[in-house]
């Protein structure tokens, strides 16, 4: 009997969910992500395939887009299956291994992207404070470094989430509240003790984007000093231009992510259909507009692909 159950625990299967109540337009739900999968996929892409091409764009600036559009690419890819599914097919379950696999690569990007944004901040801060220095400061062994570290701090912190949950057993509904796995709703399917889950996902949490977003902050701090210092309030104006399309990226990753968090604290069984849609946009909308607002705000890239669409 006991290993029946074990048997049964280690293959457990999951319900994802989608947009409650709207069953019967699906089809029409799924058009709009349909788009946005497109778009976030071709966009992305382009923002490579141009950066690759021309060498003038070989810089500090579109190598560090570079990768940020390489991570936007992955958690896009990571979403498609499961959302798509539910909406097109009205496929819900997931095995228990497709759902550590999604939740790892789900955890694992968002931790390189944060990541990534603090980089780009510190690009920035770098290229203000110290103009003249900037190509020797950022060279590309240096650079490659970095996201060497990155990729290694993502993978430490990430990889235990799987084995965490691998070791309970599930014997509930199994319902998960979203159209994909994360770490907080596979634990809270477990019938086993989850301290060690939640203190561990806190950590990471703090670790992640407590730490990054204030170094960010620290970053703009900084900025404004050094911009304090300049006489001219066009080079102002201009240094200040440069940062925006950064920031936009900043609200776009941490407002919907912040407001989560808020209401899982402080309302965690209210508002449904509100977490259900920040869920969407904290994955969805950062890998749709993140090439889009890059490609108006500088008018270097935005002319190299104007001319590849000409040509």
């Amino acid at each position: 009997m006991s290993a029946v159950n074990d048997t049964t625990f280690k293959s457990a299967v999951f319900l994802l969910t989608g947009i409650p109540c709207q069953e019967d337009i699906y089809l029409w739900i799924s058009i709009p992500f349909c788009i946005v999968y497109v778009i976030s996929i071709v966009g992305n892409s382009l923002i490579l395939f141009i950066v690759k091409i021309d060498r003038s764009l070989h810089e500090p600036m579109y190598i560090f887009l570079s990768m940020l559009a390489v991570t936007d690419l992955g958690i896009s890819i990571s979403t498609i299956p499961t959302i798509l599914g539910i909406y097109l097919f009205n496929s819900r379950e997931i095995s228990l291994n497709a759902c550590l696999a999604q939740l790892f690569f789900i955890h694992f990007l968002q931790c390189i992207e944060t990541s990534m944004l603090l980089l780009m901040a510190f690009d920035r801060f770098i290229a203000i404070r110290h103009p003249l220095r900037y190509a020797s400061i950022l060279t590309l062994p240096r650079i490659a470094k970095i996201g060497l570290m990155i990729l290694l701090r993502a993978m430490v912190i990430i990889l235990p989430l799987p084995f965490l949950l691998k070791r309970f057993q599930y014997c509930r509904a199994n319902v998960l509240s979203l159209s994909y796995c994360l770490f907080r709703e596979v634990t809270n399917m477990a019938c086993s003790d989850i301290t060690v889950n939640i203190i561990y996902g806190l950590f990471s949490k703090l670790l992640i984007m407590g730490l990054d977003s204030l170094l960010i902050f620290l970053s703009y701090v900084m900025i404004l000093k050094t911009l304090r210092s300049i006489a001219s309030y066009d080079e102002c104006l201009r240094a200040l231009n440069t940062c925006v399309s950064h920031l936009f990226a900043l609200l776009l990753f941490y407002t919907p992510d912040i407001s989560l968090t808020v209401i899982h604290t402080f309302r965690k069984n209210s508002y449904p259909l509100l977490q259900i849609l920040l869920g969407y946009i904290s994955l969805l909308l950062p890998p749709l507009m993140n090439p889009i607002v890059y490609s108006v705000k500088s008018k270097h890239l935005r002319a190299r692909i104007i001319r590849v669409f000409i040509k």
